[in-house]
This record gives structure tokens, C-alpha cells and sequence, in this order.
């Protein structure tokens, strides 16, 4: 920039500062302001034309008043016409003033742009960093729909100076992130990418940031920069701080590009060619290295210069997930900061070590810091390192540590925050259920839990202990007689008078039998908790007095006279005035066989996802677990029966045999809503209404307030899976365009398309008939575990199809993690009368997500042999079920989604085949060998993946398609 001469002063901008700085008042500013804004006023509408200074002075007291939070309503047209001055100090005023005060809908915009054009094309490099600066502080639509063309050519051109092209990347880069449509490269790409290359340092800097943005949106058309990325990161690691004297940063050379290069890495898979990897490791290898040499300054700008790469790198090699290696050194680094007196470091390494536990190179480097991280969470002074610390014990939870840890969590809570409880007593819940392998230590644990932190104990964790009691005969006394000494407690929390009331009016009778825990010591002690209960748990009381009743007939005299007395027959709260007088009949008129018949013990729950892990994925803010964990915990925490997410308010809907939702209702809005009861008695109800003549199932359709379908009414509930739904499912299996389903009224097409973990599907549905279909409806639902795993958004179809017409719906896919079933549609709909309800499998398979992989043989036999767990291959020999044709098998493998490998299997006759599958959660990387025998007629298919469950899938998914 040139340097600004004496004489550039302005005398009178500086006169009019200082008289508003000496102003006295505020009424005092406003008049000089009023004074100097009609001075300047009538000098602009004055017959002499100003000069370039006056203008300059004058435009530069309007900027200052603006920026003390006055209108300026005039000088936009002086500001335009310093433009077209050759002084550099009046256009940077002018451009100064247009970048602060001109709306992007001015009128004097075409004249701004006339102005910029003729700079940009002046070849005076000052100049042209102006406009473009400019632009970039502007950055309208307007301004990207004019110089969105020109900015790369600038950019690129061989004859454009370093210092403007710095300025046109990021001024490229401000108008993509404003108008993506607009900036289009084009042809200029693989230019933009070998900017990676220049000699100037500034314009790599700069460079990087553009080209890591479009990555990120259009990651295969730069997928070129990954090779020059490494190429540079390389030179940049192995050189010295001397040879890179005006980047370097307190001995590290360039830390800034070091650590964009590292991000951009992060957009990619692993690179594919063997050298550029190599390069890339001996990369990081040399930064974990570094990390571990003596400091060459003490001062904090050259650690956290150099701590600021390694994070970088750690996070790329997290990124990767494919060097155990390089992840086991990551975790060791990690481990050293765990221990440093600086308490950021601390908190990013208990960050990064979340990630490193969920690797399964890494777990077990991770857990060997168990105690360093326990010692954390007792000790450290912030609160947001003692949460992270938290959520690192939480990840590094397994079997073998399971008790450890969960203690260590308890223990903590009793001194824990406010703000992190509730999350803390979700997750110890999950862990105590996830790897509870004696059931008498989960029951303690929620027990345990509801005493420390009874107040954040929310209904999910209450429901899930009952559901799984329950569901387990071998518990039930120990519950029982865990839950009857607990509540002997002079001071018990409401949760726990709640879990009392509900486990013993169900397996009171297993304790009856010692003198202590009698009948009447068991009513006497509830009702002893009675009086200091909110509404909802009386009521769950009441309904736990009846069940007595059933269970022990010598205490319905006691609780008779209970039900019978006026503060429970005259409540003034309905819901219990109502119990209590219903309660009392049904005890007084109802044969002991109708009363056994009516109060039964309650059934198993179904088995579904625990709501738990449903309310801990709701969970928002800091210290909030990812979906990955909690779906990675949901897999692995099958041990307990469990039961599904009914509360335990829903015993007399489970005595009738119908399905109750879940408490934590549906996470993302797109699920269809299971049928809830039309007159539910209240949160803490254990019995249906004996005299109600409404059933419980009674219920009604709607759309829920995202405007994604809700269930239809019980009394047309969907329909079972068609018999042939896995057939038609199969044949979508390496296709995804075709007809789903035909019969003589309907035809069901698909279209869809799939991209990383993101699919849309087009669903059209054809009436095939010259008659109206009425009431069409659609419902997306998910069969076991797949709601956590899969998530599909559809919209409510019109609900009149006419004869002959055909109508579209899309929907739009997400896969979370990997999944095994298949969602179902249903449709419903009325042909002259009669109602149409069948249910489909929709064509979405694991393989839809697959991103293709190229390798080189030496790199697929070597990534083989790492995939040699015996959990992580599946094979399966089988016979052909149609023609060996070469190119039928290639196309089917081509439309599996994988890369098709060609001269990589020493066996040119056998077939090899890569790929990544990409969820939201994580990636898995799949290999495939297909050994066609035609002798015989026989295949032998075997899958390699870094998830077994991956494996075992998708082996059953293609051995039917060969």
C-alpha cells in the first residue's frame, strides 16, 4: 500500500473529532453534528465544484457521524465520484464509505460496479485490491451476479500480482459462501487447485481457504487438490524455521497453512495412491515427533502455534481412522496433555480422546488413561473440563471397566454442577444398563441414582427400571426388597416413593412372607409417603393400594377405610377423586376371580430402543453425547430383556394388548406417532378405567406440527408386510429406478437417487382404474431399532388420487449408522368403498450409501489382510441363481455402489470390488471378492468390512442377487 504523505492530513476532520470529543452533553454532540452535517450540505449543493481533498474531508465527517449512530441521508453520490479519482487516499475514502453506508439496492450500485470494473481492469495492483476488497465487504447478490465471472480470471492469470491475488481469493470465497448459484469455476478448477503450488506463501494461504470451502460442497471436482495438499504440507513439516524466515511463527514454520492444509485433508477418504500416502503418514509421523522434542522458546506463542498442528493432525488421523499406528501415537500424545498445567490442552485432549475411543485401533490405548480422567473429573476447577472428562469416561466405557466407571460417576454427582446433572444421570443409566451382566447391580445403581439425584432423574429412567424388572423374573424379589429398604429413608425423593409404589403393588407378594416386609408394613409405608406426593404419583399410589388388594385380601380393610375417607372420595383433584371412588367400588362389587382378572400382574414389555438413549439424543449444548455413541451403545446394550418405551402408566393398555409410545415421543418429528389412548388417567396411573365404556385404544389420525405423516387409526391398523416384500425389496438391491409394486388397481414406481450418507427417493403411486382412490395416505414406519439408524422424511400425499392419474411423493433419507432392516410403507386408501391397506419394504439398503473406492492391487490385498478379524469377514458359498454372464455380474457389482477393481485378484476370472459406506455417524470400509465357479454353478462370495454387522448384511443381501 503507498504510504500516506503529510500533506494527506485533513486539518478540519481532525478539529470536528476533537469539538465532538470535548462536547459536554449529549445535546451538546447532536448540535455540532446538525451544524457540521448543514455545512457539508451546502457545500456539496454549492455552485464551486470541491476539489478531491474537500470531497474526501467532507465524505470522511459523514463516515465518522454514521459511526457514532446518525442517519446519513446525503454525500452517497460524492462518495461514487472519489471512485474515479487517481488518488489513492480519495478512492480508498470513497470505497470505505460505499463498503460501510450503500445498500445492496441502491441506486447508485450500477455506478459503484462501472467504478470497480474499471479498477479491476486498470492493472494497478493498489487499485485493483481495492475494488476487490470492496466487493468482498459488499458482498451482495447483485455484486456476485457482476464480478462472479471475473474475480477467477483475475485469480488465475499468470501476470496478476501476489498481493491482488490474495485479495481475489477471499473475495471469491466471501461470494461463495453469499450467492454458492453464482460462483461457478468451472473451467477455472484444476487453475484454482494449482494454487497450492505458487512460490508465494500468502497466495497458498489464501488459496486454501477458497479451495477448502468448495471442497466441502463439491468435493469430486477438487479431489485433485489432496496430492498437492500432501505435497505442500510435506515441504512445509520437513523444512527448517530458517527456510521459511517470513512464515515463521516463533519456530514453526507457516502454522497457519500447516493447519488449513490439515482441515482440507479432512474432507477426504485416506488418499488412494500408495505414495501420496506414505508421504501423508511419514507427515503426521513427523508432527507427533515435533511434539515431543524440547520447546525452542518459552513463550506461549510457540506452543500453542505448534500445539495447534498437532491438534490439527490428530484430528486427520482420527478423520482417517485407518493407521493404527499413528492413532495408538495420537492417544499417547493426548495422554501426556491430560496432566499439563495448561487447562485448554487439558480440555482439547479430553476432547479428541471422545473420538479416539469410538476407533477400534484406539480403544484400548484410550482406557489406559482411565484414571488420569477420573482424577479429572474429581479435581479440575472448570466446569466444562470436569464435562468433558465425564464424556470421555462415558466413551471409554466397556465391560471390563463398566463398574469402575459407573461408581466413579455416582460419585461425582453428588458434588456434580447444576447444568450438567440431568445429562450425567441419563448416561449413567445407560451405562449401568448397557453392560449390567448381574442385575442385582442395576437395580442398586438407579436406585442409587434416584437417592443422589432424584430431582434429575427424569421419567425415562424410572420407566426403563420397571420395564426391565419386569421383564425378569430372577430380579423381581431383589427389586422388590431393595426398593422396600429404601424407602425406610426418613427423607426419600418422590422418584423413588414412584418406583416403590409400582414395584410393589406388582411383586410385593415375593418379601410378604418375612414379618418385616408384611403386607400391612408394605401399604403402611407407602401411605406414610402419601402426603407429601405431587397428583401424578398419589394417583399411581391409589392404583398401587388396588393392586394390594388383589395381592393381600387381609389389607382391604385398611384400604377400604383409606379409599373411603373424605380426603380421598372429596378430592378436590378429579383425576384422584375419581381413582379413589372407582378403586373403592371395584374392591367392594368385584369377585376375587374378575378382581385377579382386572389386576394381573403386568406383562412383558415388548422389546424396543430404551427411551433412555431416545432422551439422552434430545440432549442439547455443551458436553451433549453424539448419535454415533449412543447408536454405538445402543448396539452393544442388548444384555438386559428390556422392554419397550411404555411408562408404567400404561399397564391396563399393556392388559389389553395394545402398544403404548414412548414416553420421549418421536426425536426428529418424521416418525409416525404410535396410537395413544383418547383419555389417558395420568402420568402415574397403574389401571385402565374398569368402568369406562371409551377403549384404550380409542385414537385419531393427524399430522404432526412439521407437517410429517401421523399413524392412522388403530382401527385400521397397517397391514403386514406383503409375502412377497423381501422379494420385490431384493430386486432393488443393485437398482434404484423401477416398479416397486403392481397389482390391478395400483402401481407403485421409484426413482432415487443416493450421494455420501444422503439419499432422496420419488415415489409415484399410479391408479390403474377409471375410478377416484379417496382418503390416499401413506405412512413411512420402522420396524425394531431402525428409527435410530435410518431417518426418512416424506410429506402427506394428496389424498384423492383420480382414475387414470398418478401422483408423487419424495422422501428424503438419512442414513445415522449402519442399519439390517428395511422401512415399511404403508398405504391406505378407499376403492368404491372398500378400504385398501397394504404394506410394502421400501427399497433402502445399506449399500445405497456406498461411496465407490479405486486401489491399487498391493493397497486391496494389504487393506484385505488388515480386515482379518474373524468377526470382520463374512462369506457365504452358494449356487447361481441365474446365468454367469461377465457383463450381467459387472453391471450388478457397478450398481451394488462399490468401485469394480479391475486386474487387482491374481484370478483374472474372480471379481474384486471396494468401497466406503458413509453414515452420519462414521465411515466403513468394505471390501468384496466374488469367486464364480461355472463348472459347477457355484459362487463363493466373501466380505471384508471394519464392522462386522456391515459384513454380515450385505453377504446376505448379495448372495441373492447372483
Amino acid at each position: 500500500m503507498p504510504a500516506v504523505s503529510k500533506g494527506d492530513g485533513m486539518r478540519g476532520l481532525a478539529v470536528f473529532i476533537s469539538d465532538i470529543r470535548n462536547c459536554k452533553s449529549k445535546e451538546a454532540e447532536i448540535k455540532r453534528i446538525n451544524k457540521e452535517l448543514a455545512n457539508i450540505r451546502s457545500k456539496f449543493k454549492g455552485d464551486k465544484a470541491l476539489d478531491g481533498y474537500s470531497k474526501k474531508k467532507y465524505v470522511c465527517k459523514l463516515l465518522f457521524i454514521f459511526l457514532l449512530g446518525h442517519d446519513i441521508d446525503f454525500g452517497h453520490m460524492e462518495a461514487v465520484n472519489l471512485l474515479s479519482s487517481n488518488k489513492y487516499t480519495e478512492k480508498q475514502i470513497g470505497y470505505l464509505f460505499i463498503s460501510v453506508l450503500v445498500n445492496s439496492n441502491s441506486e447508485l450500485i450500477r455506478l459503484i460496479n462501472n467504478a470497480i470494473k474499471n479498477d479491476l481492469s486498470s492493472r494497478n495492483p493498489t487499485f485493483m485490491c481495492l475494488a476487490l476488497h470492496c466487493i468482498a465487504n459488499v458482498g451482495s447478490r447483485e455484486m456476485a451476479e457482476a464480478f462472479a465471472s471475473e474475480i477467477p480470471r483475475i485469480l488465475v492469470a499468470g501476470d496478476t500480482m501476489d498481493s491482488v491475488k490474495q485479495s481475489a481469493a477471499l473475495c471469491l470465497l466471501r461470494l461463495y459462501k453469499t450467492s454458492p448459484d453464482l460462483v461457478l469455476m468451472g473451467e477455472w478448477t484444476s487453475r484454482v487447485v494449482h494454487l497450492l503450488n505458487d512460490q508465494h506463501m500468502g497466495v497458498v494461504t489464501a488459496a486454501i481457504s477458497l479451495i477448502t470451502c468448495l471442497s466441502q460442497k463439491n468435493p469430486d471436482e477438487f479431489k485433485t487438490c489432496v496430492s498437492l495438499a500432501v505435497s505442500r504440507l510435506s515441504r512445509i513439516v520437513s523444512s527448517a524455521s530458517t527456510d521459511l524466515q517470513d512464515y515463521t511463527y516463533y519456530f514453526v514454520p507457516a502454522p497457519w497453512l500447516s493447519c488449513k492444509l490439515l482441515r482440507l485433508l479432512q474432507c477426504y477418504p485416506p488418499p488412494e495412491d500408495g505414495a501420496v500416502k506414505g508421504r501423508l503418514v511419514e507427515c503426521l509421523e513427523t508432527i507427533l515427533n515435533k511434539a515431543q522434542e524440547p520447546p525452542k522458546s518459552k513463550k506461549v506463542q510457540h506452543s500453542n502455534a505448534k500445539n495447534a498442528i498437532l491438534f490439527e493432525a490428530i484430528a486427520l488421523i482420527i478423520h482417517y481412522d485407518s493407521e493404527p499406528n499413528l492413532l495408538v501415537r495420537a492417544c499417547n500424545q493426548l495422554g501426556q496433555f491430560l496432566q499439563h498445567r495448561e487447562t485448554n490442552l487439558r480440555y482439547l485432549a479430553l476432547e479428541s480422546m471422545c473420538t479416539l475411543a469410538s476407533s477400534e485401533f484406539s480403544h484400548e490405548a484410550v482406557k489406559t488413561h482411565i484414571e488420569t480422567v477420573i482424577n479429572a473429573l474429581k479435581t479440575e476447577r472448570d466446569v466444562s473440563v470436569r464435562q468433558r472428562a465425564a464424556d470421555l469416561l462415558y466413551a471409554m466405557c466397556d465391560r471390563s471397566n463398566a463398574k469402575q466407571i459407573v461408581a466413579e460417576m455416582l460419585s461425582y454427582l453428588e458434588t456434580a454442577d447444576y447444568s450438567i446433572r440431568e445429562e450425567m444421570v441419563l448416561k449413567v443409566a445407560i451405562l449401568a444398563e448397557k453392560y449390567a451382566v448381574d442385575y442385582s447391580w442395576y437395580v442398586d445403581t438407579i436406585l442409587n441414582l434416584i437417592r443422589i439425584a432424584g430431582d434429575y432423574v427424569s421419567e425415562e429412567v424410572w420407566y426403563r427400571v420397571i420395564q426391565i424388572v419386569i421383564n425378569r423374573d430372577d430380579v423381581q424379589g431383589y427389586a422388590a426388597k431393595t426398593v422396600f429398604e429404601a424407602l425406610q429413608a426418613p427423607a426419600c425423593h418422590e422418584n423413588m416413593v414412584k418406583v416403590g409404589g409400582y414395584i410393589l403393588g406388582e411383586f410385593g407378594n415375593l418379601i410378604a412372607g418375612d414379618p418385616r416386609s408384611s403386607p400391612l408394613v408394605q401399604f403402611n409405608l407407602l401411605h406414610s409417603k402419601f402426603h407429601l406426593c405431587s397428583v401424578p404419583t398419589r394417583a399411581l399410589l391409589l392404583s398401587a393400594y388396588i393392586k394390594f388388594i388383589n395381592l393381600f385380601p387381609e389389607t382391604k380393610a385398611t384400604i377400604q377405610e383409606v379409599l373411603r375417607c373424605d380426603s380421598q372420595i372429596r378430592n378436590s383433584d378429579v383425576e384422584l377423586q375419581q381413582r379413589a371412588v372407582e378403586y373403592l367400588k371395584l374392591s367392594s362389587i368385584a369377585s376375587t376371580d374378575v378382581l385377579a382378572t382386572v389386576l394381573e400382574e403386568m406383562p412383558p414389555f415388548p422389546e424396543r430402543e430404551s427411551s433412555i438413549l431416545a432422551k439422552l439424543k434430545k440432549k442439547k449444548g455443551p458436553g451433549a453425547v453424539s448419535v454415533t455413541e449412543m447408536e454405538d451403545g445402543k448396539r452393544e446394550g442388548g444384555e438386559l430383556n428390556g422392554g419397550g418405551d411404555r411408562g408404567p402408566d400404561a399397564s391396563a393398555m399393556a392388559a389389553s394388548n395394545a402398544s403404548t409410545p414412548s414416553p420421549s415421543a418421536d426425536l426428529l418429528g418424521i416418525r409416525p406417532a404410535a396410537p395413544v389412548s383418547a383419555a389417558p388417567a395420568s402420568v402415574g396411573s397403574l389401571l385402565v378405567d374398569v368402568f369406562s365404556e371409551a377403549g384404550p385404544a380409542a385414537s385419531s389420525a393427524a399430522v404432526n406440527d412439521e407437517g410429517f405423516l401421523s399413524s392412522a387409526p388403530p382401527s385400521e391398523d397397517p397391514a403386514p408386510p406383503l409375502s412377497e416384500a423381501d422379494e420385490l425389496l431384493n430386486k432393488f438391491v443393485c437398482k434404484n429406478n423401477g416398479v416397486l409394486f403392481e397389482n390391478q388397481l395400483l402401481q407403485i414406481g421409484i426413482k432415487s437417487e443416493y450421494r455420501q450418507n444422503l439419499g432422496r427417493m420419488y415415489l409415484f403411486y399410479g391408479n390403474k382404474t377409471s375410478v377416484q382412490f379417496a382418503s390416499f395416505t401413506t405412512t413411512v414406519s420402522y420396524p425394531g431399532e431402525l428409527q435410530s439408524q435410518l431417518n426418512v422424511q416424506s410429506k402427506p400425499v394428496e389424498p384423492l388420487v383420480e382414475g387414470g392419474a398418478q401422483i408423487q411423493q419424495v422422501l428424503n433419507i438419512e442414513c445415522l449408522t449402519d442399519f439390517s432392516e428395511a422401512p415399511l410403507l404403508n398405504i391406505k386408501f378407499r376403492y368404491g368403498g372398500a378400504l385398501q391397506n397394504l404394506t410394502l419394504k421400501l427399497p433402502v439398503t445399506i449399500n445405497k450409501f456406498f461411496q465407490p473406492t479405486e486401489m491399487a492391487s498391493q493397497d486391496f490385498f494389504q487393506r484385505w489382510k488388515q480386515l482379518s478379524q474373524p468377526q470382520q469377514e463374512a462369506q457365504k458359498i452358494f449356487k447361481a441363481n441365474n446365468s454367469m454372464d461377465t457383463e450381467v455380474l459387472k453391471a450388478k457389482l457397478l450398481g451394488l455402489g462399490m468401485a469394480l477393481l479391475d486386474n487387482v485378484d491374481p484370478n483374472p476370472e474372480n471379481y474384486v470390488c471396494a468401497g466406503v459406506i458413509q453414515t452420519k455417524g462414521q465411515q466403513v470400509g468394505c471390501l468384496l471378492r466374488l469367486e464364480p465357479n461355472a463348472q459347477a454353478q457355484m459362487y463363493r462370495l466373501t466380505l471384508r468390512c471394519s464392522k462386522d454387522s456391515v459384513s454380515r448384511r450385505l453377504c446376505e443381501l448379495l448372495a441373492e442377487q447372483f
